[in-house]
């Protein structure tokens, strides 16, 4: 998976209509919906403005009257073809008085942010996942030890009869981290949990 650097804007003329396709790295729905209000400000006099938002957990997409499938598909199916997240993809268009039917608007809007793409400097990115263990109480130091090791960050702890840390770790590195524990604890963990 890759995030961008920094954002990139590109500008494709099919038949008289302008279509400005924009990315923006973002972290949040809230973060792109200022950018996409922000975009409408700057462009009042746009039929269009498409947008496709991947996130994680808050992802989101709107053809913005143009029919339904012809302009957030294509530029989602883009996104996901480059390995895109945490990125706003909108693309602006200008119409020039001329239809480009279903398929012209398709490969139009797709166009416009494989272009961007192919501008972005792009940032690998390591996935993360959320795991829950439980543990004797003498065992925490022991988990946490291995915490430290890995990289692991502690999300939160709950105190109860046992104690069960909740922990994000590098997907990659989810399932060597577990066996590391098992290992490590002789086989005493309990209620061990992944959570998207």
């Amino acid at each position: 998976m890759y995030q961008l650097a920094a954002p990139v804007s590109t500008e494709i003329e099919i038949k008289k209509s302008r279509f400005i396709g924009q990315l923006y790295p973002v972290s949040s729905r809230t973060e792109a919906r200022a950018k996409l209000a922000e975009l409408r400000v700057q462009h009042p006099n746009a039929v269009h403005i498409c947008w496709v938002l991947i996130c994680e957990g808050e992802s989101g997409l709107d053809d913005d009257g143009e029919p339904s499938g012809t302009a957030a598909r294509p530029m989602y199916n883009v996104l996901v073809h480059k390995e895109l997240m945490n990125v706003l993809a909108v693309v602006v268009r200008y119409w020039g008085g001329i239809k480009l039917g279903a398929g012209g608007l398709a490969r139009a809007y797709s166009q416009a942010i494989s272009d961007a793409s192919k501008l972005a400097e792009l940032v690998a990115v390591e996935v993360m996942c959320l795991r829950s263990f439980t543990v004797q109480f003498s065992d925490e130091s022991h988990l946490r030890r291995l915490c430290e090791q890995f990289a692991v960050t502690v999300q939160a702890v709950d105190y109860a009869e046992l104690v069960t840390l909740h922990l994000q770790i590098k997907l990659s590195q989810a399932a060597l981290f577990e066996q590391a524990a098992f290992d490590a604890l002789r086989g005493a963990l309990k209620n061990v949990t992944e959570l998207p």
